[in-house]
This record gives C-alpha cells, sequence and structure tokens, in this order.
C-alpha cells in the first residue's frame, strides 16, 4: 500500500512539472507567434529533454524498488535530476547536431546565417545563435523528437559521445599508424 501512495505521489508532482514545462513550450511558440518573430529553438530544446525526462521517470516507476521511491517521494530534487539532465543532453545533442558530428535523413538539418548577412559591429556569435534554424519544418520536427528522446533515454547522448570520441581517437591513431608507415617506406627507398 506503500508503494502505491508512493507512485501516486510522484506521479502527481510529474504531472505538475510537466504541465509546467509544456506551457513553458507553448508560451514560447505563443509568444514568438504573437510578436511576430522566429521561434526560439534553443529554448525548445532543452524544454522537449525536460519532458523526455519527465516521462522516463514515469515509465520507470513501476520497476524501481521500495527504497528508490522512497526516496524520490521524499525529495523534490531527485524526480527533478534526471529532467535536468535530460535539458543539458538535448542541449549537447543540439550542439552535435549543429556542427555536423552527426547527420543523415534521420537527423535535422540547419540554415545559417553567412557573414555577408551581419551589419558592421554586430557580434557574429551573437547573431548565429539568433539566427540558425532548422531548415524546414520537418527538420525542426526532427530536431524537436531527438531532443525529447536525449530526455527519455538518458544514455542515449552519453553513449553518442563515447562513440565519436572513440571515432576521433581510432582515426588518429590510424593517421599516426599511416604516418609511420610512409616514414619508414621512404627510409627503405632512401637506402637503397
Amino acid at each position: 500500500m506503500q508503494r502505491i501512495r508512493h507512485i501516486h505521489a510522484i506521479t502527481r508532482r510529474l504531472i505538475v512539472m510537466t504541465t509546467v514545462a509544456v506551457a513553458v513550450l507553448g508560451a514560447i511558440f505563443a509568444l514568438t507567434f504573437f510578436y511576430n518573430q522566429r521561434f526560439l529553438v534553443t529554448w525548445a530544446v532543452p524544454l522537449c529533454g525536460i519532458i523526455g525526462g519527465f516521462v522516463s521517470i514515469q515509465q520507470r516507476l513501476n520497476k524501481v524498488t521500495d527504497e528508490e521511491l522512497a526516496l524520490l517521494n521524499a525529495s523534490w530534487f531527485q524526480i527533478l535530476l534526471v529532467p535536468i539532465f535530460g535539458g543539458v543532453f538535448a542541449l549537447v545533442l543540439y550542439l552535435v547536431f549543429l556542427s555536423g558530428i552527426v547527420s543523415g535523413d534521420l537527423f535535422p538539418a540547419f540554415s545559417f546565417p553567412s557573414r555577408d548577412e551581419i551589419e558592421e559591429g554586430e557580434d557574429f556569435m551573437l547573431h548565429i545563435f539568433q539566427e540558425t534554424y532548422p531548415s524546414t519544418g520537418p527538420d525542426l520536427a526532427k530536431l524537436l523528437f531527438w531532443s525529447f528522446v536525449a530526455g527519455f533515454s538518458e544514455r542515449f547522448v552519453p553513449q553518442l559521445i563515447s562513440s565519436v570520441t572513440s571515432s576521433v581517437s581510432e582515426a588518429a591513431e590510424r593517421d599516426e599508424r599511416d604516418e609511420r608507415d610512409e616514414r619508414d617506406e621512404r627510409d627503405d627507398t632512401e637506402q637503397r
């Protein structure tokens, strides 16, 4: 019976927090529409990650131990920790997409401002953050989907980072080996 009470209390908190996150996301859409501005992607990305984190916690509630339930029930901080990580991971994934480290049909493409569009005296980096958007509507949907996934699957972004760093390490080792082989070949050729 205590387990059920904990689950209900935690679920109520998750509903309140998810509602707040969705309301903030809706407010961003509404404000940008009302003021005839461009949609603030940089704010929507972590919010989708946070919502993904809330959904993830709710999905796992029935599988956690009684001790973990008691801890979650006793602390708002413990409930907020996973969604906060989800928001951070969504931002990291956004940077991965912007950098082009991960690309393809499943991932969003972006339109970047050119340096020619910047007036003298304007900060180029600030302009990039304000004027970089997904290229199309489907690209925006992909970005928001992957942001949600980054929050929902808390291992997704860390595994992606590990994969990228492993690939870079392997490429560096391969380049080093190729350079060494080329040097050895040149030395052999010069000795003949």
